[in-house]
């Protein structure tokens, strides 16, 4: 052990010698925080992957390591294992991340159910309405309107989009409902098909056949990092009128509200492909023109991967602990498979609407979207809802969503209710489960 008694950070050196047994001990003996983060941003769980060390990474993830923590530049120990290339090394990373993501619901049911238990019972409509720069693209985009019911602890948001990301968008008439009351089903939060008649519930263990095939689209597609620059955001009152220039104000809904222009709003995206075959990245980049030019792609075009093996070992520069971690920062040395990546930054014309006199505050929104979270845009909108904004609550925002779209989300409508009856809040009879309905929940 005398080899880590006066290191900053024992957990990493352990990890990127691949000593399993002086991890351990260091475990053992407590005081180490398996999640700090190195001067690179990266934890014991990066180096153990970008290493190739498995059996470390194994005892990591057997530790409850945090694997969705990002680098510096941007990147998870998800992304580096899958530029790796280890198929069941990824499938074990990608198996804990869900897991910590349900683990992280769980212990904030408390919390939740404080909030929702304080609350009148009230309906609320979130209006959503995608745009983007690229004209063709513009005209197919999906607008939706979330509805979303609160009884009690109960919670209900009815949508007719299912899925969106850069590749294709699903409608339908869905419902997700969480309700902690109904203990028969051992999961709170479940998705209705309200056209199939159809529920699922957020799973609570990998069907091993949804895993396998989440594995091979990370393994044939584009890593992508996505983040808002660090720069910090600021907000200044927009100003209209042509000749009496003021203050821009306005009714949103039944609310008055104050208009903000959001400045240093920067999208930073970052691809890497080094893991890709040459027939990979030409079957993406069709993927992506057929997009952009407003075709819808199947579903069966988006499952068509072919099962994928492991990749051979990437060829390491060869790099000793102190070389590493006394590199600084701006000089990097990736520990991995050597990088191809592209980076593209893009500046957002961005507002939000704040009005003073919306009944929720905006943590109590958080809350809300916390628990309808596994829907995409709902998480997107979560995170930007958690800068720090000018006083009132956000009736209408802008938000970039991915490099090409930007939504504009309206609350156009909140009232009280004292008439929802918690039968709305409960699956029904004639529904039937089908546990694979929603394979991207």
């Amino acid at each position: 052990m005398d080899a880590y008694l006066h290191e900053t950070y024992p957990l990493h050196k352990a990890a990127f010698l691949n000593d399993i047994q002086g991890l351990s001990l260091l475990m053992s003996e407590g005081g180490c925080d398996v999640d700090k983060q190195d001067p690179h941003g990266n934890t014991p769980l990066h180096i153990a992957v970008m290493k190739g060390h498995d059996h470390m990474t194994n005892l990591l993830l057997s530790k409850n390591c945090q694997v969705k923590i990002k680098n510096i530049h941007g990147w998870s120990p998800l992304m580096e294992a899958v530029s790796v290339g280890n198929r069941t090394v990824i499938a074990n990373l990608l198996k804990k991340l869900k897991y910590q993501a349900r683990e992280h619901l769980t212990t904030r049911k408390p919390h939740l159910m404080k909030v929702l238990g304080q609350l009148d019972d009230f309906y609320m409509e979130i209006k959503w309405d995608f745009q983007s720069w690229v004209p063709l693209l513009s005209r197919v985009l999906p607008s939706d309107t979330c509805k979303i019911y609160k009884h009690g602890t109960a919670l209900r948001m009815d949508t007719t989009l299912v899925d969106f990301n850069d590749r294709s968008w699903e409608r339908g008439d869905i419902s997700f409902i969480y309700n902690p009351h109904v203990e028969h089903l051992k999961q709170h939060l479940v998705v209705l098909d309200n056209k199939l008649k159809k529920y699922q519930r957020m799973k609570g263990s990998e069907i091993q056949r949804d895993l396998e095939e989440e594995v091979d689209v990370l393994m044939s597609t584009d890593i992508v990092s996505a983040q808002m620059s660090t720069k910090p955001i600021t907000f200044e009152r927009t100003i209209s009128g042509w000749f009496f220039r003021a203050e821009k104000s306005d009714v949103v809904g039944n609310f008055t509200a104050n208009y903000y222009n959001i400045d240093n709003l920067v999208l930073i995206s970052k691809k890497r492909r080094e893991h890709l075959t040459a027939e990979d990245i030409k079957k993406n980049k069709t993927y992506l023109q057929s997009l952009t030019n407003g075709k819808h792609i199947n579903d069966d075009e988006l499952k068509s991967m072919t099962h994928r093996t492991s990749l051979p070992p990437p060829v390491r520069k060869e790099v000793t602990w102190e070389e590493y971690i006394n590199t600084p920062p701006s000089q990097y040395i990736h520990l991995g498979r050597p990088m191809d990546s592209k980076c593209t930054r893009r500046t957002f014309k961005a507002g939000v609407a704040l009005s003073p006199e919306f009944p929720l505050g905006v943590k109590t929104l958080i809350d809300i979207l916390e628990v309808i979270a596994p829907i995409k845009h709902m998480s997107k909108m979560r995170k930007f809802c958690e800068y720090k904004m000018p006083p009132g609550f956000p009736v209408r925002l802008e938000i970039p969503l991915l490099p090409t779209i930007t939504a504009k989300v309206t609350f156009q409508k909140f009232q009280w209710c004292n008439n929802l009856s918690m039968k709305f809040f409960r699956i029904p009879r004639s529904y039937t489960e089908d546990p694979n309905r929603f394979p991207e929940l």
